[in-house]
């Protein structure tokens, strides 16, 4: 446990010191090497150190496995920059896995929220620095206000846990009996900060935003890891607070399922293809949401498959549409048409990433959603309205990227590089996992 995260710090001094023609190579192998020694993790009864169970450790291989891509990703866009810049670039990607992999390990609530929120500082130098229009600014302002200002009463709330059991509060009900008032300002206090991560739908501006100036790395970090942030903190608040009628969680499924329906048919009016994938981040969450709030066991099984599948499905996602927004300079899907005549192999890939998108059985996708929809029936049979009309729409939007990018005749002369074998194996990384999950479920659920 601890020799992962020492061998993680020694990453920023290696990659301030490499020479430049060595920097992506090693960076690249050697975070690769961690992220297969943190497979180790996901065996039951592995950890000795630190905090790891059978909710945290799939996320943080998960976390390790995305490292590697992330530098594979952004190295084409990165190597036009000074050399100084790309050693700090990477350096701020090794820091933000230091925080990640920290909050997934924390043994007590205060060390998770100081994780928690450190994760805002490299995210948001990532965005501010090196994202690609002037809007970048207002995005990262977005990130932080709605952080910050939904993290407060969480400090507050931990502080106040912290008193009542006189000890930093481990993950365990330890707390005596309070009024239900007292009980209700906690959950909410709790809940506001997760749900804003997440995002639920209402406090999701800032996601769009974010994700639409981000670099290709800031982007697959935040849609594969950070949102899960959210869930897990959730999940977590559970073993410590007070257990509450699910009477006080009805508004939250709710607005869950239909923030998830109306980001869906958000989804649909999108030009951007960023921003149209971002859209599909908060509909997907919405579903993690409303089987969080269940408390069943389907419902949590379903969380952790369909968060550990939409990890790796929209990172790839957003890996297809840095491709294509380096050939052609646009995200605008009518511009980036035409693109199975010129690149096929491509296409490939932007149909098998869109099916696991759409959750096509048998893959993990499918598993977490037939999980979740399953438990949501049992709970409230209206509910399956919802949740098809979510399906439905879903398929549309996704079926309508995939033919808007690659059908059609192109409409720009520009000429078109062909893909490179950095790319395809950054397509395999992500997919080939996702199908060996699937076949093996128990790993994560």
């Amino acid at each position: 446990m601890l020799k992962i995260i020492f061998m993680t710090t020694m990453m920023i001094p290696m990659a301030m010191a490499l020479k430049p023609k060595m920097l992506y190579q090693m960076t690249t192998s050697y975070s690769f090497m961690i992220a297969l020694l943190s497979m180790s993790l996901l065996e039951p009864n592995s950890n000795t150190h630190l905090h790891l169970d059978h909710t945290s450790a799939p996320l943080l291989s998960l976390s390790y496995w995305l490292l590697p891509m992330t530098i594979m990703a952004s190295q084409h866009a990165m190597t036009k920059e000074p050399l100084q810049r790309q050693r700090t670039f990477l350096s701020t990607l090794v820091l933000l896995q230091l925080f990640i992999s920290m909050t997934f390990m924390a043994s007590n609530l205060t060390l998770m929220y100081i994780m928690f929120e450190a994760t805002l500082i490299p995210t948001l130098i990532i965005i501010t620095r090196w994202g690609q229009q002037t809007e970048r600014l207002t995005a990262g302002t977005y990130f932080m206000l709605y952080t910050l200002t939904t993290s407060m009463p969480l400090l507050m709330m931990i502080l106040f846990i912290n008193n009542m059991t006189s000890t930093p509060t481990f993950f365990m009900q330890m707390m005596q009996p309070i009024s239900p008032w007292t009980e209700l300002m906690l959950w909410m206090a709790c809940l506001g900060a997760f749900l804003a991560k997440m995002p639920i739908y209402g406090l999701h501006l800032w996601l769009p935003k974010a994700h639409v100036e981000a670099p290709i790395a800031g982007s697959m970090v935040l849609a594969a890891v950070l949102l899960k942030l959210g869930g897990y903190g959730i999940i977590r608040m559970m073993q410590i607070l007070p257990t509450m009628k699910t009477d006080l969680f009805l508004p939250f499924i709710v607005l869950a399922l239909w923030g998830a329906t109306l980001a869906n048919l958000t989804c649909l009016q999108q030009t951007d293809l960023k921003s149209l994938i971002a859209y599909s981040s908060i509909s997907h969450m919405g579903l993690v949401v409303a089987a969080i709030m269940i408390q069943t066991q389907w419902s949590l099984s379903g969380t952790m498959a369909l968060m550990i599948a939409h990890g790796f499905t929209s990172s790839a996602l957003f890996c297809l549409a840095n491709t294509t927004y380096e050939r052609t300079k646009t995200r605008i899907m009518i511009l980036t048409r035409g693109f199975h005549n010129i690149l096929p192999m491509l296409t490939i890939w932007w149909l098998l990433t869109n099916l696991m998108n759409i959750a096509t059985p048998p893959t993990m996708n499918f598993t977490g959603e037939l999980l979740i929809a399953s438990s949501l029936f049992n709970w409230c049979p209206m509910t399956i309205i919802m949740f098809g009309l979510s399906m439905l729409i879903t398929a549309s939007y996704s079926l309508h990227m995939f033919l808007s990018t690659q059908t059609g005749t192109p409409l720009l002369n520009t000429t078109t590089h062909p893909t490179h074998s950095r790319e395809h194996l950054l397509m395999i990384l992500h997919i080939i996992p996702l199908m060996l999950i699937s076949m093996k479920p128990e790993l994560v659920i």
